[in-house]
């Protein structure tokens, strides 16, 4: 397995620090944000210098219950080609529910949302991975993701889950540390116990970032600097392995580069520890001669006893995976429906998590909206997240988040809003110019700038 070193996820808000930046041996950029095309100066840069750089999907839903969509795995494999990348990677999640699978609409979560650890759920994924892989240039590596919700009625632990996946595909693992304390803290799970049952030969590389605790849940921010219980689990990790890479991820609240390169170090410093730790661990095992023989009949009768247990869980239902591909669905839209559309919850979830979860979706829908369509927020002013906040109660996300901003414009407009007459204009003005199948003038940029100017002048 290649080895990567230490890495840093790349963003376009510190693609000059990282390019300045010492000791970076390779990046990942999110691949839906990369033209093939079109790459951004500073990746073409690093590529030239010899910096590793790998794509990080987070939209093709391999955990949901559809088979993965072509032109998704088209447009990932582009990246791959397009970036000279060793492996691509994404998530164990689902992103999205419903259709024709289900009879139901289809709705999209706009984040990644965990799959019930169940035989019916390795089933659809291993399938799932297979036929990514298939239609990848690359290696594929996926990713434990973080959570705020557990599934009734689990029949694995997410090592087990894990190394099943990985053992009936041959995928890779990415696995994130910082996710492993995530669902420590909100769904009571030993990160000790969930590395002691990964298949650690089958790892790519390692994620590491930060986060915050509210009320009791952790949320996974990649906002905040690494916290020392994320590195505990990283220097557990590698007492255990040697990882072939590791890398910060920061997404928002960008702090100065200097910090970022002593966060790095920090990380740097939990490997070496746990370094340590696992050459004392293998000169003990080597200082235990005399009790090989007996230790390894011990070992090799408890690793046969851990791979029947592991072997029974994946065995795939004899009703085949249809059958497995429509029971998913009609979980997975039920919750959706619960989180995003304001349905009842469903039997066994945790109604004040799913609550939490849900406001949740819909405060980054409307951080997501505000970015990808930032004169929103300027046109409304103080009134766009609550004005967001509310449209997302009753408005559930069908398409992508730039089809969000258009029919939350649309939505506004339909119920005369907002109050100000001159800043209604501008909004149906916004809405107009990006609706049409062209521009409604040779200089829309220019008349909508404006127009958004006299809004401000009135306030």
């Amino acid at each position: 397995m290649e080895r990567l070193g230490t890495g840093i996820g790349w963003r376009p808000e510190i693609a000059d620090a990282v390019e300045r930046m010492p000791g970076i041996d390779w990046v990942e950029a999110v691949a839906e944000n990369v033209c093939p095309g079109h790459l951004p100066d500073s990746l073409r840069r690093l590529r030239e210098r010899g910096i590793t750089v790998v794509p990080h999907g987070v939209s093709l839903g391999l955990g949901g219950a559809d088979r993965p969509d072509a032109a998704r795995l088209t447009a990932l494999a582009e990246r791959a080609e397009a970036l000279g990348s060793p492996l691509v990677t994404e998530h164990i999640a689902f992103v999205r529910a419903g259709g024709s699978l289900t009879a139901s609409p289809h709705l999209e979560a706009g984040h990644l949302l965990p799959v019930p650890r169940t035989r019916d759920a390795l089933d659809v994924l291993c399938e799932n991975v297979r036929i990514a892989q298939d239609s990848l240039p690359v290696p594929l590596a996926v990713e434990n993701i973080a959570a705020l919700i557990c599934w009734p009625g689990e029949e694995m632990t997410e090592g087990q889950f894990l190394y099943d996946l990985a053992d009936r595909t041959g995928v890779r693992l990415l696995i994130d540390v910082a996710n492993l304390h995530t669902n420590h803290v909100n769904r009571g799970e030993d990160p000790a116990k969930a590395l002691a049952e990964l298949p650690l030969e089958a790892i790519a590389y390692v994620h590491v970032a930060g986060g915050f605790e509210r009320d009791g849940v952790w949320h996974d921010s990649h906002a905040h600097p690494v916290p020392r219980p994320v590195l505990d689990i990283l220097t557990d990790l590698a007492s255990r392995v040697s990882p072939p890479g590791v890398l910060l991820e920061r997404d928002e609240n960008f702090p100065e580069p200097a910090e970022l390169e002593n966060e790095l170090s920090t990380v740097r410093r939990a490997l070496e520890a746990g370094a340590v730790e696992r050459v004392k661990s293998e000169l003990r095992a080597a200082g235990r001669g005399a009790e090989t023989g007996t230790g390894a009949a011990r070992q090799g009768h408890e690793t046969g006893a851990a791979g029947a247990t592991r072997g029974a869980f994946g065995l795939p239902h004899p009703e085949g995976a249809d059958d497995a591909r429509q029971r998913l669905g009609l979980a997975q839209a039920a919750l959706l429906s619960a989180l995003v559309a304001g349905t009842p919850v469903p039997e066994g979830f945790d109604r004040v998590r799913v609550g939490v979860q849900a406001r949740a979706l819909a405060a980054k829908r409307a951080d997501v909206v505000a970015k990808v369509a930032p004169e929103l927020p300027v046109i409304l002013g103080d009134e766009y997240r609550t004005a967001f906040l509310g449209y997302a109660q009753t408005q559930p996300m069908t398409a992508g988040y730039r089809r969000d901003a258009l029919t939350f414009a649309e939505h506004l407009l339909s119920a005369d809003l907002p109050g100000d007459a001159q800043a209604r204009r501008v909004l149906r003005e916004w809405w107009l110019e990006r609706s049409g199948p062209t521009p409604r003038s040779r200089r829309p940029a220019h008349r909508l700038a404006r127009a958004t100017r006299r809004v401000l002048l009135r306030r």
